[in-house]
């Protein structure tokens, strides 16, 4: 008598639940990497506003004028900007000074409706004595 030798491999059963795991295992890669991308554009995005504004805020006193006001100009790099300034107001304080302090803060925008976002910063200058 003969004794049959059984055949190596996989049933179609454990084929289906390795490509049900496989599946969903690069399902959850996939939501990682589109976080880690998502995350890396809003960090660029970032970072280019930081430097918009502080740059925006360096201009104060050459490009924009050290008086009260709002200040602004054309987009750029697809980021808006506005800068502020405001006669600061010491409250009750001793100290006298013969310049006249300006708290500058210099807005940079993008994004639309409810996904705008925007980066400030804000400074102490001294303008010209009264």
């Amino acid at each position: 008598m003969r004794r049959r030798r059984r055949q190596g491999g996989f049933s179609l059963l454990e084929v289906l639940v390795a490509f049900a795991v496989l599946s969903l295992t690069l399902g959850v890669l996939m939501q990682v990497f589109s976080r880690a991308v998502n995350t890396t554009v809003l960090s660029g995005a970032l970072s280019r506003a930081a430097a918009l504004a502080e740059a925006r805020l360096n201009a104060v006193g050459l490009e924009i004028p050290l008086v009260p006001g709002s200040y602004t100009g054309d987009p750029e790099d697809g980021l808006g900007w506005e800068v502020f300034v405001v006669p600061y107001e010491p409250g009750e304080s001793a100290w006298e000074s013969p310049f006249t302090p300006y708290v500058v803060t210099a807005v940079a925008r993008w994004g639309e409706g409810a996904r705008e976002r925007e980066v400030s910063l804000t400074s102490l200058r001294l303008g010209e004595p009264l």
